[in-house]
């Protein structure tokens, strides 16, 4: 079996527990329990013993524990300390907080022997087990794209923003020649009406040096 232990406590206080063997791991368990540090951190670790691995999962000040064979790795102990875990603070609730030891050994030990059977020897275990993970590969690739996307998204609005700026700019150009153009306009208008006007007087000027006078007697 892949799984041969398992017990869940709070702290050092064993509330349940299971042995699918003839083994020394409930002792070896509790020595481990009395020398995990105390706190409310939620931790996952994993300690050998000759060939076999005591899996520790420490959530919500509960510890649920696992000795498995090397052959086992990890995915499939973490995820029966998971399901144990759920199972236990689903079916006991804030009981788990002030229980005595082993006051939910005689019910919860069964849950503990099918899950370790089922952890153990039903290939559906570990489909199950590759399939969250393929999920959470899945999980991560949209978190990735959805990123993505939203930075194509920042981009667009800033080339959204820079074209406004650049219409924005052309209409104050259009506007600026426009005015240009009529600036020069009467311009031209107001030169031609000066030619106009000053032309004739500067005939007659011409006209009244060539012919001696202003009324023009060597002329006439």
């Amino acid at each position: 079996m892949a799984i041969l232990f398992a017990l869940v406590a709070r702290g050092s206080v064993v509330l349940a527990e299971f042995s699918a063997t003839s083994t020394n791991a409930s002792t070896i368990a509790r020595q481990i329990l009395e020398k995990i540090p105390a706190g409310d951190n939620d931790s996952n670790a994993s300690y050998s013993q000759d060939r076999y691995i005591f899996h520790i999962r420490r959530t919500d000040g509960l510890t649920v524990l696992c000795t498995a064979d090397e052959g086992a790795g990890r995915r499939i102990p973490f995820a029966f300390l998971e399901d144990i875990h759920q199972r236990f603070v689903r079916t006991y609730g804030r009981a788990v907080h002030s229980a005595q030891a082993y006051a939910m050994n005689d019910e919860f030990s069964r849950v503990l022997s099918q899950q370790i059977e089922y952890y153990s020897g039903d290939p559906n275990a570990d489909r199950i087990n590759r399939l969250k993970g393929e999920m959470g590969e899945v999980r991560n690739v949209m978190i990735e794209n959805i990123d993505k996307v939203l930075e194509r998204g920042d981009r667009l609005a800033l080339l959204v923003d820079k074209t406004a700026n650049i219409h924005g700019n052309a209409f104050r150009f259009r506007k600026q020649a426009r005015r240009f153009r009529n600036r020069e306009w009467w311009r031209n208008v107001k030169l031609t009406v000066a030619l106009v006007v000053l032309l004739p007087v500067i005939v007659y000027v011409v006209m009244g040096f060539v012919c001696h006078g202003v009324t023009l007697p060597s002329c006439f």
